[in-house]
């Protein structure tokens, strides 16, 4: 929380942006230590990992405090991430929507709801199993009693790593962990939520190498790449700067129209889900007041219909190469916010978190042996998951632009299963923390 070496987001921004230029031009080397280095790292990895770097060196910071001239301690943060998550990613959703084959989509077949199902299994168990593993060598670390228990912070764990933020708050709110400890749990989340995230993407540098493996049939994601593909080169053509104008109109004026329509929406059904009698299903169904579920769903919604116009044209210029700028400037400020020495800030906690992710990751890849799938379905299905609509795009897209919208959509659908699977988590984790 000290004060980093820039506060001014224009200038970190900057920072940002340098390291994104960066990647980008050493992983366009086609010889040397660059061109063999991104044989082994991908360049969405750099673009995550780099950003960690200028954190943890004290460079730049998401969230710090200062002292104002009375001497009073106040809290800042940077506005980057906030900005790059609910302007920038519906904008590149949009833009790499409007050319998809929702028919095609269709045609992946079961194995990605079966590996976002399976996900979501790992983190319900996990998180019990992870308890009576840490209680035998630390049962400190799983201890607490009455509202300072530990299973009930890990209960918002659990919200967060199946749904998302909403199911986060409507588990804390459930289970009344003491607010004083909660940013522990936080703290965990970004931890290990990011060390995931990161294995997954040097993962997508050795693809080809683990759909070996498993020995999967990526038939039906190639032929969605390349119907994509096929279509792009058909409309292809140097984009003017109406163009550029016309396509940047239509993203954010759907992201516009998203947060005009979020907003009324979030709040009617905030409403809503007040109004309904019994606690537990007003738990389960706050996601409903999430203003970021219904813009991202929103945003997705109204590409998909601009998918069967003309619009989807301006793929040819460029659409999707844009819309990976958008992504990759969002993957740069998550980045920005993992300080890699927190780690060992809480060893027990992050310990809890690292074997349950392990369990939810062994689940994965077992099941993808079992029954074949390609890894695409294994990293979407995790980050539908564990990273929701931020960060399922972003893995999907690494993949190719045209998959973007797979992520989208098993992350929209974690948010409405998230609280129900959350409270089954927790249930078991108490049951593990009282043997």
């Amino acid at each position: 929380m000290s004060q980093p070496l820039f506060t001014n987001d224009a200038i970190v921004f900057g920072v940002l942006m340098i390291s994104l230029g960066f990647v980008f031009y050493t992983e366009s080397k086609t010889s040397g230590f660059w061109f063999k280095f991104y044989k082994i790292v991908p360049g969405l990895f750099m673009a995550y990992f780099i950003p960690a770097i200028f954190t943890t060196i004290g460079v730049i910071s998401p969230e710090w405090e200062s002292e104002n001239t009375l001497g009073e301690v106040v809290k800042n943060e940077s506005q980057l991430y906030y900005v790059a998550s609910r302007f920038l990613l519906p904008a590149a959703l949009v833009l790499m929507t409007l050319s998809i084959d929702l028919k095609a989509i269709f045609n992946l077949g079961s194995k990605a709801l079966i590996m976002f199902f399976t996900g979501t299994v790992g983190i319900i168990i996990g998180g019990p199993i992870a308890i009576l593993l840490i209680s035998i060598f630390s049962p400190e670390t799983v201890g607490g009693s009455d509202f300072d228990a530990v299973w009930r912070g890990l209960s918002t764990l659990a919200g967060s790593w199946i749904g998302g933020g909403a199911n986060q708050t409507a588990m804390l709110e459930i289970y009344k962990f003491n607010p004083a400890k909660y940013g522990a749990m936080v703290f965990v989340d970004i931890v290990i939520a990011n060390i995931w995230m990161a294995i997954i993407l040097i993962g997508i540098g050795k693809k080809d190498k683990i759909d070996k493996w498993l020995g999967a049939d990526t038939s039906a994601i190639e032929d969605l790449k390349q119907k994509v593909i096929l279509f792009s080169e058909k409309v292809k053509r140097n984009p003017s700067l109406t163009d550029l104008m016309i396509m940047l109109a239509i993203a954010f004026g759907t992201v516009g129209f998203g947060h005009f329509a979020s907003k009324y929406l979030g709040a009617f059904f905030s409403d809503f889900v007040a109004s309904i009698a019994s606690q537990t299903w007003r738990n389960i169904f706050s996601f409903l007041g999430s203003g970021f579920f219904w813009l991202i769903s929103i945003s997705t919604i109204v590409a998909i219909i601009l998918s069967f116009t003309k619009a989807k044209n301006y793929e040819g210029a460029g659409a999707s190469k844009l819309g990976s700028i958008f992504i990759y400037i969002l993957v740069a400020t998550i980045g920005m916010k993992m300080d890699l020495l927190m780690i060992l800030d809480n060893v027990g906690l992050i310990a809890i978190g690292l074997v349950w992710m392990s369990i939810h990751a062994g689940l994965l890849i077992l099941v993808a042996k079992l029954i074949k799938a390609p890894y695409f379905f294994l990293a979407v299905g995790s980050q539908a998951n564990v990273g929701g609509a931020a960060s399922a795009p972003i893995v999907a897209q690494a993949f190719h632009p045209s998959l973007a919208t797979v992520g989208v959509l098993l992350a929209v659908f974690g948010y409405a299963i998230g609280t129900i699977g959350a409270i089954a988590c927790t249930i078991l984790m108490e049951l593990s923390a009282t043997l």
